[in-house]
């Protein structure tokens, strides 16, 4: 990996991922796939390892990272999915050359051909943001409680009451706030 980027927040679930690429929404956004090489870099530690990308690709990733998290938003906040969104996700799912196969351990996993592009693996990821969307997979989505971030991420927690979107990142800073908030109030108490 290229350090002088920043590091991928990988998830367990592909689409949302995906959409982590671009974090920070609402604050000082960071984008972790400001560049073709970059996005190769993130296909090939999500397993869709493909040999090249060129600009055009990269827009066309930035285009369906949008339109997933704008699907997932909404489909988060139970609110109509806006139909540009919806187009792109499934022309992308359309497009895709991929096939699903099992693992030894019983699990899903896609592979791509040798000839593979970046658009089937594109493909790919489309077709897993249609399936958590579409309520098709055990757990439900939500946004994060950040108020800087709210990235779409989803909840496969027992209770399903997840709050950040990454523990690591918008979960201890938002109790890093809290924790200071507290020790500002009890020192102005102590005066």
């Amino acid at each position: 990996m290229r350090a002088a980027f920043p590091d991928f927040r990988l998830g367990n679930v592909l689409s949302t991922s995906f959409t982590g690429t671009l974090s920070e929404r609402h604050g000082d956004a960071v984008e972790r796939i400001p560049t073709p090489h970059r996005l190769v870099d993130w296909l090939t530690v999500s397993g869709l390892a493909v040999d090249s990308c060129t600009t055009a690709q990269l827009d066309f990733a930035w285009e369906l990272r949008e339109s997933i998290h704008a699907a997932a938003t909404a489909a988060a906040v139970k609110d109509a999915l806006p139909a540009s969104a919806v187009q792109v996700i499934n022309d992308c799912s359309i497009q895709g050359r991929a096939a699903a196969v099992l693992t030894p351990e019983g699990r899903r996993r896609w592979r791509l051909n040798a000839d593979s592009c970046v658009e089937d693996a594109l493909g790919v990821i489309a077709a897993d943001a249609i399936s958590i969307i579409a309520g098709e997979r055990d757990g439900k989505l939500a946004l994060c409680a950040s108020p800087t971030c709210q990235a779409a991420f989803f909840d496969t927690s027992q209770s399903r009451t997840r709050k950040w979107c990454d523990m690591n990142t918008c979960g201890n800073r938002q109790k890093k706030a809290r924790f200071n908030a507290n020790q500002r109030k009890e020192l102005r108490s102590a005066e």
